[in-house]
């Protein structure tokens, strides 16, 4: 059986930090890239941030500069450094594995985590 178990979502002040986790567990056939989205009320699921297994990585337009994403595939864990939070950043954070690309542009499968909310206050 397959997991995605998220973690280091929080409140934080504007200007501060979060990393987030997210460790896949279980057997994923291809399991090449893997991408962090986010919701937040009210609003589409939106792509955050997304890696390859060669490390290519892609960001939103919105968090560049300040998201980073980062995977160790021997622990099977993805991991986006959030800095320079901004309160347009509170949103759940979703971790996706074994998307797929088209067009360069990544597709979340089927595979996602429980979500972890993250708050930024003014």
């Amino acid at each position: 059986q397959v997991q995605l178990v998220e973690s280091g979502g929080g409140l934080v002040q504007a200007g501060g930090s979060l990393r987030l986790s997210c460790a896949v567990s279980g057997t994923i056939f291809n399991l090449n890239a893997m991408g962090w989205l986010r919701q937040a009320p009210g609003k589409q699921r939106e792509l955050v941030a997304d890696i390859t297994d060669s490390r290519w990585t892609h960001y939103a337009d919105s968090v560049k500069g300040r998201f980073t994403i980062s995977r160790d595939n021997a622990k099977n864990t993805v991991y986006l450094q959030m800095n320079n939070l901004k309160p347009e950043d509170t949103a759940t954070y979703y971790c996706n594995a074994a998307g797929t690309y088209s067009g360069g542009y990544y597709y979340p499968s089927r595979y996602w985590g429980q979500g972890t909310q993250v708050t930024v206050s003014s």
